[in-house]
């Protein structure tokens, strides 16, 4: 198999599958609904999303990689943002969602 001349990008599809299990995992836990939006088959779905991606959160050629997080559709952030909100235990303003009674914001 000949690859195409010039610079060559691969992605490694499990470091963002381990991230989008690591989203989802917890969102399930947390019995938060959600719903997964494909984007590896759906160009109607990465058209949106890149374009939904403020442009300050953008990578410098543009193309956001997932997980990227929405409510409906406002922005939420990324899985670095994600990560750190969950962290700081911050997750459901993160979400835009109330915090369950007994549980922080």
């Amino acid at each position: 198999k000949k690859f195409g001349e010039g610079i060559l990008f691969f992605l490694f599809p499990n470091q963002i599958k381990k991230k989008q299990q690591e989203v989802v995992g917890f969102l399930e836990a947390n019995k938060i609904d959600f719903q997964q939006m494909d984007i590896a088959g759906d160009e109607d779905n990465r058209k949106w999303m890149r374009e939904n991606v403020p442009g300050e959160k953008k990578p410098q050629n543009g193309i956001p990689l997932p997980p990227q997080i929405f409510n409906e559709e406002q922005y939420c952030g990324d899985f670095e943002s994600f990560f750190s909100a969950k962290e700081e235990n911050i997750i459901y303003s993160f979400l835009g969602l109330a915090p369950p009674p007994g549980t922080k914001k």
